[in-house]
């Protein structure tokens, strides 16, 4: 079975997910023209290459203009990926995730989810964010998503509401019930979005861990802000396989449970 990892050392944005995934593999041009099926204007989606404590990085800039950039609300965003002529489950898992970001904004602003309007996460980048990633998935022919527990920052964001805490309140109230483990990343700022945080909390269904697999790729995604460690994502892709222990009870092989009077090294 296809499984992704997404390894969030330094968090996760739906930017970052992308940059992941294409450099995993991912064809960028097939991924472009999958996005070219929504009807969304005013956007250009653009890939660099960057470094970050010595590690190559994607980097995918969504730059967009006025043009395309009014409120959408979820029926609107829905429309539009429902009108696509992209696969089936690829239009259900996207929707999925703006329902999950729709519910978060709706507690958090004290109203139903279909009065929402999503500022920031109805904007084209997100849109192509949420759904590109969703694609990449599905182009990488990924069955099963896990991901690592999650690093929230502290401090104060500035949005379209104007100065909110560090985690945003939606990203605290995706998380709410997800069965994704939270740390404190000890550094002011934002670590965890919330399209970053609707993306895997819905996507690995509560799968939380790196499972036991054979590694195929591994990539990439660069964050857009700068701190004390690289703001980078990782996803590894590879196959699941039986756990080593149920591997050797039936092969007869133990050279898994190694047992030594020292300690182990790690290199």
């Amino acid at each position: 079975m296809k499984t992704v990892y997404f390894d969030c050392f330094s968090g996760v944005s739906g930017d970052m997910c992308l940059g992941a995934l294409v450099g995993a593999g991912v064809n960028f041009d097939r991924l472009c023209q999958g996005l070219a099926g929504l009807a969304l204007d005013g956007y250009e989606l653009r890939r660099e290459q960057v470094h970050r404590a010595g590690i190559a990085a994607e980097n995918i800039l969504v730059e967009t203009s006025t043009r395309g950039q009014h409120l959408r609300y979820l029926p609107d965003i829905e429309q539009i990926i429902a009108a696509s002529e992209l696969p089936e489950n690829v239009k259900n898992k996207s929707k999925q995730v703006f329902q999950t970001l729709a519910r978060a904004e709706a507690r958090v602003h004290g109203t139903t989810p279909e009065k929402i309007h999503f500022h920031e996460v109805g904007a084209v980048d997100a849109i192509v964010d949420v759904v590109g990633t969703v694609l990449g998935l599905h182009l990488l022919e990924v069955e099963a998503v896990f991901v690592s527990p999650l690093p929230l920052g502290s401090g104060f964001i500035h949005c379209q509401h104007g100065i909110i805490p560090a985690p945003a309140p939606a990203t605290l109230e995706i998380l709410t019930g997800a069965r994704v483990p939270v740390y404190d990343a000890g550094v002011r700022m934002e670590t965890v979005t919330p399209t970053g945080a609707a993306l895997v909390a819905t996507l690995s269904e509560g799968r939380v861990g790196l499972p036991a697999m054979t590694i195929d790729r591994v990539g990439y995604g660069a964050g857009k802000n700068e701190y004390d460690r690289p703001n980078l994502l990782r996803v590894i892709v590879g196959d699941a396989v039986a756990s080593c222990t149920a591997n050797n009870k039936q092969l007869g092989d133990k050279s898994c449970h190694h047992k030594t009077g020292g300690a182990h090294s790690h290199t």
